[in-house]
Protein backbone atom coordinates (compact mmCIF):
# COMPACT_ATOMS: atom_id res chain seq x y z
CA UNK A 1 0.00 0.00 0.00
CA UNK A 2 1.25 3.30 -0.10
CA UNK A 3 -0.04 6.58 1.57
CA UNK A 4 -2.22 9.38 -0.03
CA UNK A 5 -1.01 12.09 -1.42
CA UNK A 6 -2.38 14.55 1.18
CA UNK A 7 -0.03 15.33 3.82
CA UNK A 8 -0.93 13.55 7.23
CA UNK A 9 -2.81 11.05 5.40
CA UNK A 10 -1.51 7.43 5.84
CA UNK A 11 -3.05 3.83 5.77
CA UNK A 12 -1.64 0.62 7.68
CA UNK A 13 -2.73 -2.95 7.68
CA UNK A 14 -5.67 -3.28 11.09
CA UNK A 15 -6.11 -6.68 10.97
CA UNK A 16 -6.27 -7.72 7.30
CA UNK A 17 -8.01 -4.76 6.65
CA UNK A 18 -6.73 -1.17 5.64
CA UNK A 19 -6.81 1.53 8.02
CA UNK A 20 -6.59 5.14 7.19
CA UNK A 21 -4.56 7.34 10.06
CA UNK A 22 -5.26 11.11 9.84
CA UNK A 23 -2.80 13.31 11.41
CA UNK A 24 -3.46 16.72 12.51
CA UNK A 25 -1.60 19.18 14.80
CA UNK A 26 -5.09 18.63 17.32
CA UNK A 27 -4.24 14.62 17.36
CA UNK A 28 -4.76 12.10 14.78
CA UNK A 29 -7.84 10.05 14.29
CA UNK A 30 -8.29 7.05 12.03
CA UNK A 31 -11.13 4.87 10.61
CA UNK A 32 -11.14 1.55 8.85
CA UNK A 33 -11.62 1.07 4.71
CA UNK A 34 -14.04 -1.68 3.68
CA UNK A 35 -11.05 -3.39 1.91
CA UNK A 36 -8.54 -6.28 2.62
CA UNK A 37 -4.30 -5.67 2.90
CA UNK A 38 -3.77 -6.36 -0.50
CA UNK A 39 -2.25 -5.42 -3.68
CA UNK A 40 -5.42 -5.90 -5.60
CA UNK A 41 -7.26 -3.33 -3.35
CA UNK A 42 -4.86 -0.35 -3.70
CA UNK A 43 -6.67 1.01 -6.85
CA UNK A 44 -10.25 0.79 -4.87
CA UNK A 45 -8.67 1.94 -1.48
CA UNK A 46 -7.11 5.52 -3.41
CA UNK A 47 -10.49 6.13 -4.54
CA UNK A 48 -12.23 6.05 -1.59
CA UNK A 49 -9.48 7.91 0.30
CA UNK A 50 -10.00 10.83 -1.93
CA UNK A 51 -13.51 11.01 -1.93
CA UNK A 52 -13.02 11.16 2.19
CA UNK A 53 -10.70 14.05 1.86
CA UNK A 54 -13.16 15.73 0.08
CA UNK A 55 -15.49 15.70 2.26
CA UNK A 56 -13.19 16.56 5.34
CA UNK A 57 -12.47 19.43 3.18
CA UNK A 58 -16.05 20.42 2.82
CA UNK A 59 -16.05 20.43 6.54
CA UNK A 60 -17.24 17.07 7.79
CA UNK A 61 -14.88 14.91 10.83
CA UNK A 62 -13.07 12.14 9.15
CA UNK A 63 -15.68 9.44 10.62
CA UNK A 64 -18.36 11.53 9.49
CA UNK A 65 -16.59 11.59 5.86
CA UNK A 66 -16.29 7.79 5.89
CA UNK A 67 -20.05 7.07 6.81
CA UNK A 68 -20.85 9.71 3.95
CA UNK A 69 -18.59 7.74 1.23
CA UNK A 70 -19.44 4.34 2.72
CA UNK A 71 -23.18 5.03 2.72
CA UNK A 72 -22.96 6.04 -1.05
CA UNK A 73 -20.33 3.66 -2.10
CA UNK A 74 -22.97 0.60 -0.98
CA UNK A 75 -25.44 1.87 -3.04
CA UNK A 76 -23.85 2.99 -6.22
CA UNK A 77 -20.96 0.37 -6.59
CA UNK A 78 -22.87 -2.56 -6.60
CA UNK A 79 -26.12 -3.06 -8.03
CA UNK A 80 -27.34 -5.56 -5.01
CA UNK A 81 -31.24 -6.21 -6.52
CA UNK A 82 -29.99 -7.40 -9.56
CA UNK A 83 -27.49 -9.51 -7.88
CA UNK A 84 -30.20 -11.15 -5.66
CA UNK A 85 -32.09 -12.30 -8.71
CA UNK A 86 -29.24 -13.43 -10.41
CA UNK A 87 -28.17 -15.58 -7.25
CA UNK A 88 -31.87 -16.34 -7.62
CA UNK A 89 -31.66 -18.09 -11.04
CA UNK A 90 -27.94 -19.83 -10.06
CA UNK A 91 -29.61 -21.67 -6.82
CA UNK A 92 -32.29 -23.03 -9.38
CA UNK A 93 -30.52 -24.14 -12.11
CA UNK A 94 -27.35 -25.23 -10.67
CA UNK A 95 -25.00 -27.18 -8.56
CA UNK A 96 -27.57 -28.83 -5.30
CA UNK A 97 -30.16 -27.34 -7.11
CA UNK A 98 -33.58 -25.92 -4.53
CA UNK A 99 -36.98 -25.69 -5.55
CA UNK A 100 -39.41 -22.46 -5.87
CA UNK A 101 -40.60 -23.45 -1.94
CA UNK A 102 -37.31 -23.71 -0.26
CA UNK A 103 -36.11 -20.22 -1.97
CA UNK A 104 -39.25 -18.40 -1.06
CA UNK A 105 -38.97 -20.35 2.62
CA UNK A 106 -34.96 -19.86 3.16
CA UNK A 107 -33.34 -17.86 0.88
CA UNK A 108 -36.02 -15.02 0.21
CA UNK A 109 -36.61 -13.87 3.61
CA UNK A 110 -32.80 -13.45 4.30
CA UNK A 111 -31.54 -11.47 1.16
CA UNK A 112 -34.85 -9.54 1.68
CA UNK A 113 -33.52 -8.44 5.09
CA UNK A 114 -29.89 -7.79 3.78
CA UNK A 115 -31.51 -6.01 0.57
CA UNK A 116 -32.80 -3.62 3.34
CA UNK A 117 -29.59 -3.01 5.43
CA UNK A 118 -27.68 -1.98 2.32
CA UNK A 119 -30.48 0.78 1.22
CA UNK A 120 -30.22 2.36 4.99
CA UNK A 121 -29.02 5.72 5.71
CA UNK A 122 -25.78 4.32 6.81
CA UNK A 123 -25.27 0.67 5.39
CA UNK A 124 -22.54 -2.04 6.45
CA UNK A 125 -19.31 -1.70 4.58
CA UNK A 126 -18.32 -4.81 4.29
CA UNK A 127 -19.83 -9.09 5.03
CA UNK A 128 -18.82 -8.96 8.37
CA UNK A 129 -20.73 -5.60 9.03
CA UNK A 130 -23.76 -7.32 6.83
CA UNK A 131 -24.00 -10.71 8.19
CA UNK A 132 -24.26 -8.42 11.96
CA UNK A 133 -26.84 -6.07 10.94
CA UNK A 134 -29.12 -9.18 9.75
CA UNK A 135 -28.68 -11.52 11.92
CA UNK A 136 -29.09 -9.96 15.09
CA UNK A 137 -32.86 -10.71 14.09
CA UNK A 138 -32.64 -14.35 15.55
CA UNK A 139 -31.59 -15.70 19.12
CA UNK A 140 -28.43 -16.30 19.17
CA UNK A 141 -26.85 -19.27 18.72
CA UNK A 142 -30.40 -20.61 16.93
CA UNK A 143 -30.73 -22.94 14.37
CA UNK A 144 -32.56 -19.97 12.54
CA UNK A 145 -29.39 -18.08 12.65
CA UNK A 146 -27.15 -20.93 11.49
CA UNK A 147 -29.63 -21.11 8.25
CA UNK A 148 -29.69 -17.62 7.64
CA UNK A 149 -25.78 -17.07 8.12
CA UNK A 150 -25.20 -19.91 5.90
CA UNK A 151 -27.47 -19.08 3.23
CA UNK A 152 -26.15 -14.97 3.14
CA UNK A 153 -22.69 -16.34 2.73
CA UNK A 154 -23.50 -18.29 -0.16
CA UNK A 155 -25.19 -15.18 -1.41
CA UNK A 156 -21.78 -13.20 -1.02
CA UNK A 157 -19.47 -15.36 -1.99
CA UNK A 158 -21.61 -15.93 -5.32
CA UNK A 159 -21.39 -11.61 -5.62
CA UNK A 160 -17.59 -11.81 -5.42
CA UNK A 161 -16.36 -15.19 -7.19
CA UNK A 162 -19.12 -14.88 -10.08
CA UNK A 163 -19.84 -11.13 -9.86
CA UNK A 164 -16.78 -9.50 -9.04
CA UNK A 165 -17.72 -7.19 -6.26
CA UNK A 166 -15.26 -6.01 -3.94
CA UNK A 167 -13.31 -8.57 -1.48
CA UNK A 168 -14.62 -6.85 1.30
CA UNK A 169 -17.68 -8.60 0.78
CA UNK A 170 -16.05 -11.49 0.79
CA UNK A 171 -17.54 -13.55 3.77
CA UNK A 172 -15.57 -14.92 6.49
CA UNK A 173 -14.77 -18.98 6.23
CA UNK A 174 -15.82 -20.03 9.22
CA UNK A 175 -19.10 -18.09 10.64
CA UNK A 176 -19.49 -19.55 14.40
CA UNK A 177 -18.56 -15.84 15.30
CA UNK A 178 -21.80 -14.42 13.66
CA UNK A 179 -24.13 -17.43 14.90
CA UNK A 180 -22.95 -16.91 18.17
CA UNK A 181 -24.08 -19.37 21.59
CA UNK A 182 -26.92 -19.84 23.49
CA UNK A 183 -27.23 -17.83 26.85
CA UNK A 184 -26.30 -19.87 29.19
CA UNK A 185 -29.01 -21.33 31.51
CA UNK A 186 -30.77 -21.79 28.24
CA UNK A 187 -31.42 -25.30 27.79
CA UNK A 188 -32.48 -26.62 24.18
CA UNK A 189 -36.19 -28.23 24.99
CA UNK A 190 -36.80 -31.84 24.16
CA UNK A 191 -39.15 -33.27 21.51
CA UNK A 192 -42.42 -33.44 23.65
CA UNK A 193 -44.10 -37.12 22.92
CA UNK A 194 -48.16 -37.32 22.69
CA UNK A 195 -48.94 -40.36 24.59
CA UNK A 196 -51.40 -42.85 22.93
CA UNK A 197 -54.15 -42.28 25.22
CA UNK A 198 -54.04 -38.59 24.04
CA UNK A 199 -53.77 -39.40 20.61
CA UNK A 200 -56.76 -41.20 21.21
CA UNK A 201 -58.30 -38.08 22.96
CA UNK A 202 -57.37 -35.85 20.04
CA UNK A 203 -59.04 -38.07 16.94
CA UNK A 204 -62.05 -38.17 19.09
CA UNK A 205 -62.03 -34.37 19.76
CA UNK A 206 -61.63 -32.93 16.17
CA UNK A 207 -64.63 -32.07 14.24
CA UNK A 208 -66.86 -34.14 12.73
CA UNK A 209 -66.79 -31.94 9.00
CA UNK A 210 -64.88 -33.08 5.63
CA UNK A 211 -62.01 -31.09 7.07
CA UNK A 212 -62.04 -32.70 10.49
CA UNK A 213 -62.15 -36.19 8.68
CA UNK A 214 -58.99 -35.28 6.78
CA UNK A 215 -56.77 -34.51 9.62
CA UNK A 216 -58.03 -37.28 11.91
CA UNK A 217 -56.60 -39.48 9.20
CA UNK A 218 -53.40 -37.62 8.73
CA UNK A 219 -53.21 -38.01 12.86
CA UNK A 220 -53.65 -41.93 12.72
CA UNK A 221 -51.16 -41.68 9.66
CA UNK A 222 -48.50 -39.56 11.81
CA UNK A 223 -48.87 -41.56 15.24
CA UNK A 224 -48.16 -44.65 13.86
CA UNK A 225 -45.69 -44.68 11.07
CA UNK A 226 -43.75 -41.46 13.13
CA UNK A 227 -44.25 -39.31 9.94
CA UNK A 228 -43.40 -35.62 9.63
CA UNK A 229 -46.83 -33.53 8.07
CA UNK A 230 -44.57 -33.25 5.24
CA UNK A 231 -44.30 -36.55 4.44
CA UNK A 232 -48.05 -37.29 3.91
CA UNK A 233 -47.35 -35.76 0.24
CA UNK A 234 -45.32 -38.72 0.34
CA UNK A 235 -46.98 -41.84 0.82
CA UNK A 236 -47.08 -44.93 -1.91
CA UNK A 237 -47.99 -48.53 -1.79
CA UNK A 238 -45.89 -51.20 -2.96
CA UNK A 239 -46.13 -54.86 -3.43
CA UNK A 240 -44.59 -56.95 -1.08
CA UNK A 241 -44.80 -60.98 0.28
CA UNK A 242 -47.19 -60.29 2.89
CA UNK A 243 -49.37 -57.79 1.19
CA UNK A 244 -49.17 -54.16 1.01
CA UNK A 245 -45.95 -52.02 1.66
CA UNK A 246 -46.57 -48.90 2.51
CA UNK A 247 -43.20 -46.66 1.92
CA UNK A 248 -42.77 -42.51 2.06
CA UNK A 249 -40.70 -41.16 -0.94
CA UNK A 250 -40.07 -37.76 0.90
CA UNK A 251 -36.55 -37.09 0.77
CA UNK A 252 -34.95 -34.85 3.10
CA UNK A 253 -31.49 -32.14 2.62
CA UNK A 254 -29.52 -31.98 5.42
CA UNK A 255 -26.65 -31.68 7.25
CA UNK A 256 -26.26 -35.12 7.20
CA UNK A 257 -26.82 -35.42 3.27
CA UNK A 258 -29.72 -36.56 1.58
CA UNK A 259 -32.53 -38.86 3.11
CA UNK A 260 -33.88 -42.31 1.00
CA UNK A 261 -36.88 -43.11 0.46
CA UNK A 262 -37.63 -45.64 3.38
CA UNK A 263 -40.42 -48.30 3.95
CA UNK A 264 -42.28 -47.58 6.80
CA UNK A 265 -43.48 -49.73 10.06
CA UNK A 266 -45.90 -49.35 12.21
CA UNK A 267 -46.11 -48.75 15.84
CA UNK A 268 -49.77 -49.06 16.53
CA UNK A 269 -51.38 -46.39 19.15
CA UNK A 270 -52.91 -48.81 21.78
CA UNK A 271 -55.67 -47.91 23.94
CA UNK A 272 -55.77 -48.60 27.83
CA UNK A 273 -55.90 -52.22 28.02
CA UNK A 274 -53.50 -52.61 25.24
CA UNK A 275 -55.39 -52.70 22.46
CA UNK A 276 -54.15 -51.55 18.99
CA UNK A 277 -56.20 -49.08 17.63
CA UNK A 278 -57.69 -50.80 14.29
CA UNK A 279 -57.61 -48.02 11.88
CA UNK A 280 -57.13 -50.04 8.65
CA UNK A 281 -54.96 -47.26 7.29
CA UNK A 282 -53.37 -49.32 4.56
CA UNK A 283 -57.20 -50.06 2.87
CA UNK A 284 -58.34 -46.64 3.21
CA UNK A 285 -54.51 -45.77 1.41
CA UNK A 286 -55.66 -48.29 -0.94
CA UNK A 287 -58.82 -46.68 -1.49
CA UNK A 288 -57.25 -43.41 -1.90
CA UNK A 289 -59.09 -41.91 1.23
CA UNK A 290 -58.52 -38.09 1.32
CA UNK A 291 -55.79 -36.18 3.16
CA UNK A 292 -55.86 -32.80 4.25
CA UNK A 293 -54.79 -29.80 1.98
CA UNK A 294 -50.60 -29.03 3.25
CA UNK A 295 -50.52 -25.58 0.86
CA UNK A 296 -47.65 -25.60 -0.65
CA UNK A 297 -44.90 -27.85 -1.30
CA UNK A 298 -42.53 -27.34 2.19
CA UNK A 299 -45.17 -25.94 4.13
CA UNK A 300 -46.72 -29.18 5.56
CA UNK A 301 -45.89 -28.65 8.80
CA UNK A 302 -46.99 -24.53 9.19
CA UNK A 303 -50.63 -26.77 7.82
CA UNK A 304 -50.71 -28.89 10.61
CA UNK A 305 -49.93 -26.60 12.91
CA UNK A 306 -52.75 -23.72 12.00
CA UNK A 307 -55.25 -26.46 11.68
CA UNK A 308 -54.79 -28.28 15.20
CA UNK A 309 -53.98 -25.10 17.29
CA UNK A 310 -57.18 -23.67 16.46
CA UNK A 311 -58.64 -26.66 17.63
CA UNK A 312 -59.84 -26.66 21.95
CA UNK A 313 -58.29 -30.32 22.47
CA UNK A 314 -55.17 -29.36 21.42
CA UNK A 315 -55.45 -26.48 23.40
CA UNK A 316 -56.01 -28.85 26.43
CA UNK A 317 -53.15 -31.34 24.96
CA UNK A 318 -50.95 -28.16 25.23
CA UNK A 319 -51.88 -27.56 28.65
CA UNK A 320 -50.70 -30.67 29.70
CA UNK A 321 -47.42 -30.14 28.10
CA UNK A 322 -46.96 -27.16 29.92
CA UNK A 323 -47.47 -28.36 33.02
CA UNK A 324 -44.60 -30.74 32.02
CA UNK A 325 -42.48 -27.88 31.08
CA UNK A 326 -42.83 -29.30 27.08
CA UNK A 327 -43.84 -27.67 24.84
CA UNK A 328 -46.68 -29.59 22.17
CA UNK A 329 -45.81 -29.41 18.16
CA UNK A 330 -47.32 -31.29 15.20
CA UNK A 331 -43.80 -32.58 15.78
CA UNK A 332 -45.23 -34.34 19.40
CA UNK A 333 -46.72 -37.03 16.98
CA UNK A 334 -43.73 -37.99 15.34
CA UNK A 335 -41.88 -38.11 18.90
CA UNK A 336 -44.36 -40.04 19.97
CA UNK A 337 -43.01 -42.99 17.76
CA UNK A 338 -40.22 -42.87 19.01
CA UNK A 339 -40.66 -42.75 22.33
CA UNK A 340 -42.96 -45.67 21.46
CA UNK A 341 -39.93 -47.46 19.75
CA UNK A 342 -37.53 -47.38 22.64
CA UNK A 343 -39.67 -47.99 25.08
CA UNK A 344 -40.07 -51.01 23.27
CA UNK A 345 -36.57 -51.92 23.11
CA UNK A 346 -36.15 -51.25 19.02
CA UNK A 347 -32.57 -50.35 18.32
CA UNK A 348 -31.60 -46.70 17.88
CA UNK A 349 -30.14 -47.48 14.75
CA UNK A 350 -33.26 -49.40 13.40
CA UNK A 351 -35.65 -46.51 14.57
CA UNK A 352 -33.52 -43.91 12.91
CA UNK A 353 -33.98 -45.92 9.35
CA UNK A 354 -37.11 -45.85 9.99
CA UNK A 355 -38.03 -42.47 10.63
CA UNK A 356 -35.82 -41.16 8.03
CA UNK A 357 -33.07 -39.44 9.26
CA UNK A 358 -29.61 -40.60 10.45
CA UNK A 359 -28.18 -42.11 13.53
CA UNK A 360 -26.83 -39.14 14.98
CA UNK A 361 -29.50 -36.80 14.06
CA UNK A 362 -31.59 -39.63 16.35
CA UNK A 363 -29.34 -40.00 19.26
CA UNK A 364 -29.03 -36.05 19.00
CA UNK A 365 -32.66 -35.60 19.17
CA UNK A 366 -34.27 -38.03 21.19
CA UNK A 367 -31.21 -39.07 23.28
CA UNK A 368 -33.79 -38.29 26.22
CA UNK A 369 -35.68 -41.66 25.12
CA UNK A 370 -32.89 -43.69 25.04
CA UNK A 371 -32.78 -43.66 28.82
CA UNK A 372 -35.94 -45.64 29.05
CA UNK A 373 -33.85 -48.65 27.30
CA UNK A 374 -31.06 -48.30 30.75
CA UNK A 375 -33.94 -48.12 33.09
CA UNK A 376 -35.72 -51.11 31.60
CA UNK A 377 -32.86 -53.49 31.06
CA UNK A 378 -32.06 -52.75 34.91
CA UNK A 379 -35.23 -53.90 35.65
CA UNK A 380 -35.63 -57.24 33.47
CA UNK A 381 -32.22 -57.86 35.19
CA UNK A 382 -33.90 -57.54 38.55
CA UNK A 383 -36.97 -59.17 38.04
CA UNK A 384 -35.03 -62.46 36.51
CA UNK A 385 -32.72 -62.05 39.83
CA UNK A 386 -36.19 -61.97 42.11
CA UNK A 387 -37.77 -64.79 39.72
CA UNK A 388 -34.51 -66.82 40.67
CA UNK A 389 -33.98 -67.06 37.05
CA UNK A 390 -30.25 -67.10 35.46
CA UNK A 391 -28.61 -63.78 34.30
CA UNK A 392 -25.73 -63.53 32.20
CA UNK A 393 -22.17 -63.24 34.07
CA UNK A 394 -19.02 -62.53 33.14
CA UNK A 395 -16.42 -65.00 31.48
CA UNK A 396 -13.36 -65.92 33.47
CA UNK A 397 -13.22 -66.14 37.26
CA UNK A 398 -14.22 -63.04 39.09
CA UNK A 399 -11.30 -60.35 40.37
CA UNK A 400 -10.08 -60.62 43.79
CA UNK A 401 -11.77 -58.03 46.38
CA UNK A 402 -9.88 -54.72 46.60
CA UNK A 403 -7.82 -55.63 50.29
CA UNK A 404 -7.24 -51.76 50.81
Amino acid sequence: MVASSAKGWNVFPHRGQIRLQVREEQGSSSVILPYSWQASATGDALLRVRLIYQQVCAGQTLKGAAEIVNGASSRTEHDWASAIERFEQHKKSFGNAVSEATWRAKYHPTLRIALDCLDARQPPCNADELLDAVLIRWDPGSRSRQIAAQNLAQFLNYCTQRLHFKSCWMPPPKLASHVGQKPRGVAKRDGYPLRDAQILRLIDGLPTDESGIRWRFAVQLMATYGLRPEELRYLVLKPGLDGPQLWCTYQKKGGGGQTKPRQLFPLPVRDLDGTSADWNLIGRLQLREELPLLGAPGRGGEAANTYLKRKEIWQQLRIEAEAFGEVLVPYSLRHRYSYEGHRLGIAAKDLSQAMGHSLECHLRAYAQFTSNETANAFAMATARLEAGLPVACHEGPPSEPNQA
